[in-house]
């Protein structure tokens, strides 16, 4: 099966092989996939290097933290890619965009204000989980229509820390 998968503004041709086989961009990588049971936990061996993401869903498709950095990630077949193309849809650019925690933790820090202006890639919040800080980032340009958090409270998943219009 083939994938096209957006992560940010990037494309990328994924195929699953087999089991123990994925080729990204006509690459052919040795990988294995795991879920942690009941957990938004994924590990992930490719060519014997090891990496641990979260990964959850939103209402734009996907959200993955790896390595203190959040990444919006879009994957259709190619199927979903044609069909999407002839209706003219995309991601929304306008709206509201409603940003959530992808695991229970701590605000570090909220570096924004409500009314603030924010561009793509902008950090939003510090969040800490699990000893490690994270910065979660604007997935898009907008304004900060309403903070839901402040500094110093917990947090649990999928809770909406807020509100970029």
């Amino acid at each position: 099966m083939k994938y096209i998968t957006m992560v940010g503004d990037q494309e990328f041709q994924i195929e699953i092989v087999d089991e123990r086989h994925v080729s990204l961009n006509g690459t052919l990588y040795e990988v294995d996939f795991d879920s942690v049971s009941g957990e938004p936990v994924v590990s992930l061996l490719v060519d014997g290097k090891s990496y641990e993401a979260y990964v959850y869903e939103d209402e734009q498709g996907l959200q993955v933290l790896l390595h203190g950095r959040m990444f919006p990630v879009l994957v259709e077949d190619e199927r979903e890619k044609r069909l999407r193309a002839a209706a003219g849809s995309r991601i929304a650019e306008r709206g509201d965009f409603h940003l959530r925690s992808p695991m229970p933790g701590l605000v570090i820090a909220l570096p924004v204000g409500e009314g603030q202006e924010v561009q793509k890639g902008e950090v939003l919040v510090v969040l800490e989980s699990m000893k490690m800080q994270n910065e979660l980032r604007a997935p898009r340009a907008g304004i900060i229509s309403r903070l839901r958090v402040k500094p110093g409270d917990s947090v649990d998943q999928h809770q909406t820390l807020l509100t970029v219009s």
